[in-house]
């Protein structure tokens, strides 16, 4: 198909689901604490690998224009398997840096910033041995780190200044969109491999 006509990366989202979304996370981080945010990203990473796996070398590369899930930018609605991961990879990558980083007590230069973590469009299957490479750093710099309610703050472009607990707790709940996200992708390959389609 042709290229479909997207909001540019890094537009954000819709206001009132934005707010929603906020007023969610800051629930969440009120209510969890490192093993149920270190078991939710798990449950998240173990889904996402089994719908990875499903897919071959082809199947997985094919982009996928699909309904926008909450919680995701209009401009990720064009991807593939492949990019979904690779995306997870550059992101849970980052995150493990800047936990890494404020429990040194040093905030992170430049600014986080959704356009910069768009995904390759040529990404292939190797992405899921890095993916899974990079979510086992994340984990074991979060295990490295005593306190995570660190001093030190790097802010997010949608929730602000988080410390390392803060960004350890938005891992799990990023991984859950964008399993949400792998889930409208997979649907979309079923129907377009289809009889008839």
């Amino acid at each position: 198909m042709t290229e479909p006509k997207l909001a540019p990366p890094g537009a954000g989202l819709p206001k009132i689901e934005l707010t929603i979304g906020r007023l969610l996370f800051a629930w969440r981080r009120r209510k969890g604490d490192r093993d149920a945010f270190n078991a939710r990203f798990q449950h998240e990473r173990q889904a996402i690998h089994a719908m990875a796996a499903s897919c071959n070398p082809e199947s997985g590369s094919r982009r996928v224009l699909i309904r926008r899930a909450r919680g995701m930018e209009d401009s990720s609605r064009y991807w593939s398997v492949w990019m979904v991961l690779d995306h997870l990879r550059i992101v849970n990558g980052d995150i493990a840096r800047i936990i890494e980083s404020l429990a040194k007590g040093v905030v992170p230069p430049g600014t986080a910033s959704t356009a910069r973590v768009k995904p390759s469009t040529g990404a292939t299957a190797s992405v899921m041995d890095e993916h899974e490479r990079v979510c086992d750093k994340l984990l074991a710099t979060v295990a490295a780190v005593s306190d995570l309610k660190t001093a030190a703050k790097y802010a997010h472009p949608w929730f602000g200044p988080l410390d390392a607990a803060g960004w350890h707790a938005l891992a799990g709940g990023h991984m859950g969109i964008h399993r949400a996200q792998l889930e409208r992708i997979l649907e979309g390959l079923r129907c377009s491999d289809a009889p008839g389609s």
